[in-house]
């Protein structure tokens, strides 16, 4: 039996997918509406529009993906139902809260088990990373691929982090995800999960102490004009995803499905050159409007989570990590 996850779908998130049908043929053409929660300056965003551009190309015109940025459609976790119900084509989101689909995504939330950014990749495009995608298909999604979503680091309002007892007593914004509440823990902070648009306001009014997020998602939801300090402790490596609808998906022809598996593959490599980009240009923009950015050592928190780790021991992502520490 399918499982789902039960989400309150917003009345504009409900106005806007009934009018507009995933899938839908409009004369010769066949519209794919692709919804997510980023600025239009980012370059997931960007990518995502250069996905529509080969997606023409390949198609010969007879292909389109419309794209509506900024929570216009609603939460990530709103617009996986819609996904679910085949009323929304494709989303984008965090690795971290896929876990609630496919417990094997958790991989990505466990701090400090990649060793720099070469390891990564080698890990997302070998059979261990296509496998954790396809785990996601029981619950009516489709993995498409992975975009770079860089490092997570934290960032604070009063109190710079520089040792993992800086976080002691600090309410720390984490992603919905229990293994990313685990990992903040581990390191001595106080988890706090909260919705990335309702972030701002939380960390104004101090019902958080800080988050952790990669330099361009810190620059452009232009968190920094609160959490003055930045620490790239770079913990977790955690890869946004983009989904398609399985009932989506599913209604397409062999051809549609490898024009739009070879638009998908050209939109991950052109993201990946504009993450580098973004990543230097944010962090010489932030640090352009004074905050502070701090270099940490890190071997006092990887030495922090050992025993978070060792817990793991056993189990299936202990197999995971014990594959990708190998490879």
């Amino acid at each position: 039996m399918l499982r789902y996850i039960k989400l309150t779908l917003s009345a504009t998130a409900l106005l806007l997918t009934s009018a507009c049908s995933q899938n839908e043929l409009q004369g010769e053409v066949t519209v794919l509406r692709l919804g997510h929660t980023l600025d239009t300056q980012h370059s997931v965003h960007k990518a995502m529009e250069y996905l529509g551009e080969r997606l023409d190309y390949y198609s010969d015109g007879t292909m389109s993906v419309v794209i509506y940025p900024s929570s216009q459609l609603g939460t990530e976790r709103e617009m996986v139902e819609l996904l679910q119900i085949g009323s929304l084509a494709m989303t984008k989101v965090s690795a971290s809260p896929l876990e609630g689909f496919a417990p094997e995504m958790k991989i990505f939330s466990i701090p400090y088990i990649f060793r720099d950014n070469e390891h990564f990749w080698r890990v997302l495009n070998s059979d261990l990373g296509n496998d954790l995608l396809s785990g996601v298909e029981d619950f009516r999604l489709k993995g498409l691929g992975y975009y770079d979503a860089g490092s997570r680091s934290f960032y604070t309002n009063d109190k710079p982090i520089k040792t993992p007892s800086d976080l002691n007593g600090l309410k720390i914004r984490v992603l919905n995800s229990p293994t990313a509440v685990a990992t903040v823990r581990a390191l001595g902070g106080a988890a706090t999960p909260v919705a990335w648009g309702e972030l701002y306001t939380a960390l104004q009014q101090g019902v958080v102490d800080g988050a952790e997020n990669n330099p361009p998602s810190y620059y452009l939801s232009r968190h920094y004009e609160i959490a003055r300090y930045y620490s790239l402790d770079e913990h977790t490596s955690v890869p946004d995803v983009m989904l398609a609808s399985l009932p989506v998906w599913e209604s397409l022809n062999e051809q549609q499905k490898i024009w739009l598996t070879k638009a998908m593959e050209d939109s991950v490599e052109y993201q990946r050159e504009l993450w580098k980009t973004s990543t230097q240009a944010s962090l010489e923009k932030v640090k352009a409007e004074g905050v502070t950015v701090i270099t940490p050592d890190k071997a006092p928190f990887v030495e922090a989570v050992k025993p978070f780790h060792k817990s793991f021991e056993g189990t299936p992502i202990g197999d995971l990590i014990t594959q990708i520490k190998a490879m």
